[in-house]
């Protein structure tokens, strides 16, 4: 294969995945400048390898080159720090104009949601961007993360309780509450503390 075709071959199987590679990348390291040096190693990576790739899902396969890049980028650059503060200005707005009160009461549950998401465990983080924002398979997610088919279900259950409780706990202004480990023990302790502090 020609060098040409073999770009073209990359372009055409990578380049459409761009924008989920990037959205993977801005919410895990929480700063657009951060995402864009992520994608933009992983890319190069991906391109490099591309010789390795044995057919089958493109975006699956590049999504994990994102996300095993975004963790090692993360981890040389903010050892002691997960990930900076999140904008969510980054987004463009929908074209349906709503009216002030409207958008008074979106920026505040976007701003509840995302502050709620930030203060999720990143394996929580993760498989719930993968799924809910990207529309990912239980497999894909599997594949890209490296877990069992079975942990992506059971962290994607935790993760959604864990975000609805958190949700719970800023729209109430109560403290979040800590759950060690995720377990379900862990959080049926939290979910009765918040119980018994209601009453």
């Amino acid at each position: 294969m020609t060098e040409q075709n073999w770009s073209r071959t990359f372009e055409q199987a990578a380049l459409p995945h761009l924008d989920a590679a990037y959205n993977l990348a801005l919410w895990l390291t929480r700063n657009e400048q951060d995402a864009e040096d992520v994608v933009q190693e992983a890319f190069l990576r991906a391109f490099r390898f591309f010789g390795g790739f044995r057919g089958g899902d493109a975006r699956v396969w590049l999504m994990k080159i994102v996300r095993n890049t975004c963790y090692t980028w993360l981890h040389e650059n903010r050892p002691l720090q997960h990930a900076a503060e999140f904008d969510e200005s980054f987004f463009p707005s929908d074209s349906y104009a709503p009216n002030p009160e409207q958008v008074v009461l979106q920026n505040d549950n976007r701003a509840l949601l995302r502050k709620a998401m930030e203060k999720l465990p990143h394996n929580f983080r993760e498989v719930l961007i993968l799924r809910e924002l990207e529309g990912m398979s239980y497999k894909e997610i599997a594949n890209i993360t490296g877990m069992p088919a079975g942990t992506v279900m059971s962290s994607l259950s935790r993760g959604r309780d864990r975000l609805r409780q958190t949700l719970m706990a800023l729209r109430n202004g109560d403290s979040v509450p800590r759950i060690a480990g995720g377990t379900r023990e862990g959080i049926a302790r939290g979910i009765n503390s918040q119980k018994g502090a209601a009453e």
